[in-house]
């Protein structure tokens, strides 16, 4: 994956100063919680899902967080290179 930069010239992929909050309210906007379920596969996403449920899950499960953190920099690198959304 190439080196995307945001506005303020950070990496993307490093998330500088983005919390899960403002990550899970990106791709919440973006995708929907029925999208986020499709390309993730997490039942915080598939069963009554709410912001405060699934941030209480992915805080305290590294593996879903993890997932939900790449599919976040794949889309922002995506968005800034004009490429493809996944």
């Amino acid at each position: 994956m190439p080196d995307a930069r945001d506005a303020n010239g950070h990496l993307i992929r490093e998330l500088h100063g983005v919390t899960l909050a403002v990550i899970l309210d990106y791709l919440v906007a973006h995708y929907g919680f029925p999208g986020l379920d499709e390309r993730l596969r997490l039942n915080c996403f598939a069963v009554n899902p709410s912001v405060k449920s699934s941030l209480t899950f992915l805080r305290r499960t590294p593996w879903a967080r993890a997932k939900v953190e790449d599919l976040y920099i794949r889309l922002r690198t995506a968005e800034v290179l004009n490429r493809p959304l996944p």
